[in-house]
């Protein structure tokens, strides 16, 4: 039994050993090239009329303080290594739920965005992709009473949506 416990023992230490080193593993799952140092995202521009004029500014904002905050980069607006681009392509509110007597019982509010990231360091490593999200709320709220929280909703699981996409190997 004594020798069981003596030889468990170098291999257990060795396993919490390499468990708790930083670089064996990340638990958000981020994975960015080392020699990638700052980033920049253009402010997006707001296409859809109807959608509130500080939208594209909102989401930008969101959007940089997501990488600033999770990842180790810095933002640079000169001669980036990476860069994102983009534009809030559609800002739409649909009827759901239909119910007898031409109603509804709830609201879509709909946001998609149109992204496009570069990797100035490595030339093939660029892609343009759409993304969108919505939320839900009563057919007997008005839009502009709830607007802001739902934006903010949209914009923060847009964002999570485009950092993984850009970021992660999931």
């Amino acid at each position: 039994m004594k020798n069981k416990v003596q030889s468990f023992f170098p291999v257990f230490l060795l396993t919490l050993f390499l468990v708790s080193q930083p670089a064996c593993y990340s638990f958000k799952g981020i994975s960015i090239d080392p020699s990638i140092k700052t980033f920049y995202i253009t402010l997006f521009d707001t296409l859809p009329n109807d959608a509130p004029p500080t939208l594209g500014q909102d989401f930008t904002e969101t959007f940089r303080d997501k990488i600033r905050n999770e990842s180790r980069l810095n933002l640079k607006d000169t001669d980036p290594d990476i860069d994102f681009t983009g534009s809030i392509s559609s800002f739409r509110v649909t009827s759901e739920a239909p119910e007898p007597g031409e109603t509804t019982s709830f609201n879509r509010l709909t946001i998609a965005v149109s992204v496009e990231y570069i990797n100035n360091r490595d030339e093939d490593n660029k892609w343009k992709k759409n993304f969108s999200f919505f939320a839900n709320f009563p057919a007997d709220q008005n839009l502009l009473d709830v607007q802001d929280n739902l934006i903010s909703t949209i914009n923060d699981q847009i964002v999570e949506d485009i950092f993984n996409f850009a970021f992660t190997d999931w």
